[in-house]
C-alpha cells in the first residue's frame, strides 16, 4: 500500500496538472468563440462559390479546359491542415489517418503541409513534403491562401502534378468536427455532387458564357480553389481549439475524479496511522501498569 507521502505527492501533482488543463480549457474557450465567429462570417462565401461552380459544370457539358481534365503526371498534390500544438484529443490524427487510408501510392504524393503536426508524421511514414506553410495556421488570412493557391495551380497548368486534393477539418459546431478529404482539381460536377451527397438540385439549363468559356473559368476556377483553401483554413483553426477545449475539459474533470479518490485514500491512510498510534499507547500504558 502506497505511503500517506506518496500519496500526498501524487496528488499535489495532478492537482497542479488540474490547473494548467483548467487554464488551457479556459484560453482555448476564448480562441474558439474568435475562430468560431471568423467561420460562420467565411462559409457564406465558400458554400456560394461552390454551389456557382457546380451549378456551371452542370450546365455547360463537356468542356476541354486545364482545370478540367487531369494532367498526364500520376503526381498527386495534398494539401494537409493541422495544427502547430497537441493536446486536441485527435484532431491531428485525423486528418493524418486520412491520408495513410486513402488510395494513394506514397511514392506519388507530394504533401503541401500546413502545420507541424501532420508534417512530422507524414514526413516519418516516408511522404514527401513538397512545400512546408506551418506558420499559416497561427493566423490565416486570405493572401495565405492565395499564396498557396497560385504555386500549385503553377504546377498543375505546367504539368508537374496531375490532381490536387485538400485534407481538413470541417467545422460544424463547437462539439462536431468532421475531417475531409475533397478533390479541388481537375474540376468535375460527378466529384461537386459525390462531395455534397448529391443533394443539390442542379439546373440544367445550358450555360452561355460572356466571355468566352475559356477565358470565365480562368477566372473563376482559381477563385473557387483559393476559396475553399481559405475556409478549410478558417475552419481547421475553430476545430483545432475546439478539440482542445474538450479534451482540456476532459482531462480537468479526470483530474478531478483522481483528486477525490487519492484524498479519501490518503484520509484513511491517515486515520489508519492515527488508529495505529493510539492502539501502540494504549498497549505501552497496558504494559506498564
Amino acid at each position: 500500500m502506497a505511503s500517506m507521502r506518496d500519496i500526498k505527492r501524487r496528488r499535489d501533482s495532478i492537482q497542479s496538472t488540474g490547473q494548467i488543463t483548467k487554464a488551457m480549457k479556459l484560453v482555448s474557450t476564448v480562441k474558439l468563440q474568435r475562430a468560431k465567429g471568423k467561420a460562420e462570417s467565411t462559409k457564406p462565401y465558400s458554400d456560394l462559390m461552390y454551389e456557382t461552380v457546380s451549378n456551371i459544370l452542370s450546365k455547360s457539358g463537356n468542356i476541354n479546359h486545364k482545370y478540367l481534365v487531369a494532367g498526364d503526371s500520376e503526381k498527386k498534390a495534398i494539401i494537409t491542415i493541422t495544427g502547430n500544438r497537441g493536446l486536441a484529443g485527435g484532431y491531428n490524427s485525423n486528418i493524418e489517418k486520412l491520408i495513410l487510408n486513402g488510395d494513394f501510392k506514397k511514392e506519388d504524393v507530394d504533401i503541401v503541409a500546413i502545420g507541424t503536426k501532420g508534417r512530422d508524421f507524414l514526413k516519418r511514414k516516408g511522404y514527401n513534403i513538397a512545400k512546408d506553410y506551418s506558420e499559416v495556421i497561427n493566423e490565416p488570412i486570405y493572401a495565405d491562401a492565395k499564396e498557396i493557391c497560385d504555386a500549385l495551380l503553377e504546377r498543375f497548368a505546367a504539368g508537374e502534378i496531375g490532381e490536387i486534393y485538400l485534407a481538413y477539418t470541417s467545422f460544424k459546431n463547437t462539439v462536431v468536427h468532421t475531417p475531409k478529404l475533397i478533390k479541388l482539381l481537375p474540376v468535375s460536377a460527378d466529384d461537386l455532387k459525390s462531395e455534397d451527397g448529391g443533394e443539390t438540385k442542379q439546373d440544367t439549363t445550358p450555360m452561355s458564357y460572356e466571355p468566352e468559356e475559356d477565358e470565365a473559368l480562368d477566372m473563376i476556377i482559381p477563385k473557387y480553389v483559393c476559396s475553399l483553401i481559405y475556409g478549410a483554413l478558417i475552419e481547421s483553426v475553430a476545430s483545432e481549439n475546439g478539440a482542445r477545449m474538450q479534451a482540456m475539459d476532459n482531462a480537468t474533470s479526470n483530474a478531478e475524479d483522481l483528486i477525490s479518490k487519492l484524498s479519501l485514500q490518503y484520509n484513511r491512510a491517515r486515520q489508519g496511522a492515527i488508529t495505529q498510534e493510539i492502539t501502540e499507547i494504549i498497549g505501552g500504558a497496558n504494559a506498564t501498569g
